[in-house]
């Protein structure tokens, strides 16, 4: 009997050890590009640490993403950076809010948001918790001494890769006019690309979009001067 015991002791003791330093070995086992955040943190992580202090940082998802890339130019000449993440809904662009715009310190934030929580990229979220998601990044960056712009949603009559979703322009609409009555209430500056850029059927005319929800080179020649004097006129 006493010998069962010892036995069973140093079986319990093994399974014990086992839990304990299995999940570690599994751990360091893992490749490390394998390693990836619901936000997105890695993905600007090193451009982070040589980032010095931008005069703006634009938030947003792939229309800012697309932006800094096809005309990184109009970024590089000003010093403005670029945080864009494709397909990102404005709660994983508020949790790399500190990581991505805080920590660099700019004079002004850029936020183009929302239009992935109506195509439901990352489930579905009420019209009015994107709008504070969208809040919260003001807030967030008017306590660090750092001047928000809100840019409205653009315009997309439908999202290719969503079709079921039927009502976008409604919900463009409603989270367009909450941004802008906050804006005028709170004092932030607020641009409504929507009005300017819409085509008949509320979308992006083919002129300025391929696609109908992310602008070309055109399109965002229409957004730049409107942005960059609206940036300067915040740092005077």
């Amino acid at each position: 009997m006493k010998k069962c015991f010892y036995v069973l002791s140093y079986v319990l003791l093994g399974i014990m050890m086992t839990m304990v330093y299995l999940p570690n070995a599994y751990a360091q086992g893992i490749d490390v590009n394998d390693l990836k955040t619901w936000a997105n943190y890695e993905r600007y992580a090193e451009a982070n640490k040589t980032a010095g202090t931008p005069v703006a940082v634009f938030m947003g998802n792939s229309i800012t993403d697309n932006w800094a890339r096809m005309h990184s130019e109009f970024f590089t000449e000003n010093n403005f950076v670029g945080r864009g993440i494709s397909g990102q809904v404005t709660a994983q662009m508020l949790v790399r809010f500190r990581a991505d715009v805080l920590n660099l310190h700019p004079k002004v934030v850029v936020i183009l948001a929302g239009t992935n929580d109506i195509a439901r990229n990352d489930k579905y979220v009420p019209v009015e918790h994107v709008v504070g998601n969208i809040i919260s990044m003001v807030e967030l960056a008017q306590a660090h001494g750092i001047k928000p712009i809100i840019l409205s949603i653009l315009p997309a009559a439908k999202y290719p890769w969503r079709p079921e979703i039927t009502d976008s322009t409604q919900q463009i609409l409603q989270i367009n006019a909450m941004l802008e009555s906050y804006a005028k209430l709170n004092g932030v500056s607020y641009i409504d690309f929507f009005t300017l850029m819409k085509d008949e059927n509320q979308g992006l005319p083919k002129k300025y979009s391929p696609d109908g929800v992310h602008p070309n080179l055109e399109g965002y020649a229409i957004m730049e001067p409107i942005v960059k004097a609206e940036i300067l006129r915040l740092c005077r």
